[in-house]
């Protein structure tokens, strides 16, 4: 399949996202957009990008404004970032996808790691929009962490959350804690009611598996349908057979 790669961007506020488009050819294709993961950028999910145009659709990948610990290419800071601002970037690329004169109506988004619990909350929060949602290790553990005063690298007072918050090699501000150490991360996906594909590798030592179990739950409840696909031995970030694993059930998951 002849699939052409290009760059666009499009503006959240006064910030420009930039990213990558895979366009097969075709007009009218359904769109799908999928996110990278806390410290990391687009380049880490163009695998899965291609995988999907692969299938017939129009894929985007972009890198979250300050959302990565190297190599942005989006506006925006480390500091300033959260899941929250990212849930407005992401609304902002998709905004930008539907505009576009050669995309359809039907739009599949997803993502890796934080990727995947920036696109539950999108999906829960813009009803009837996404018609499909693929979540990839989601880590939906973050507001469990952010209350447990440890999230990756940082540790800090939840009750008193500093103003700068060392992470490793990323620094965060105070937004990133403050945006979701009260969030109820069940109640606030549940609001999606299409299809949903969630993958989870059983090895995760950093994103437990428990938190998908229990998302699967909820979908089971909420979503139109709801497919689950745990990968024996995958940790978190798939690689060789683990990441053809997924990928077979991201194209068996997307096929139109």
């Amino acid at each position: 399949m002849n699939i052409k790669e290009s760059v666009f961007e499009c503006k959240r506020g006064e910030f420009f996202v930039r990213g990558t488009e895979f366009r097969p050819e075709g007009e009218n294709l359904p769109a799908a957009i999928i996110c990278h993961g806390f410290m990391a950028n687009q380049e880490s999910v163009k695998v899965y990008a291609k995988a999907l145009a692969e299938t017939g659709y129009i894929t985007y990948c972009f890198d979250f404004c300050g959302g990565s610990a190297a190599e942005n290419k989006s506006d925006g800071v480390t500091t300033e970032m959260s899941v929250l601002t990212e849930a407005l970037d992401l609304e902002a690329v998709i905004a930008y996808v539907k505009s576009l004169p050669y995309t359809g109506d039907k739009l599949l988004v997803g993502g890796c790691s934080q990727g995947g619990f920036v696109s539950a909350l999108v999906a829960a929060r813009n009803p009837g929009l996404i018609n499909k949602l693929l979540l990839v290790y989601p880590a939906l553990c973050i507001p469990h962490d952010a209350r447990s005063g440890k999230m990756m690298f940082a540790e800090f007072d939840p009750q008193n959350i500093p103003e700068i918050v060392p992470c490793g090699p990323m620094t965060l501000g105070r937004c990133y804690v403050a945006d979701v150490v009260g969030m109820d991360v069940y109640e606030a996906i549940s609001g999606y009611t299409g299809e949903v594909g969630l993958i989870h590798g059983d090895s995760d030592a950093l994103v437990d598996i428990s938190f998908s179990d229990k998302a699967f739950e909820v979908y089971r409840k909420t979503a139109s349908s709801a497919e689950y696909c745990v990968i024996k031995g995958g940790e978190h970030g798939f690689k060789d057979e683990y990441e053809e694993r997924a990928i077979r059930f991201i194209k068996g998951f997307a096929a139109l």
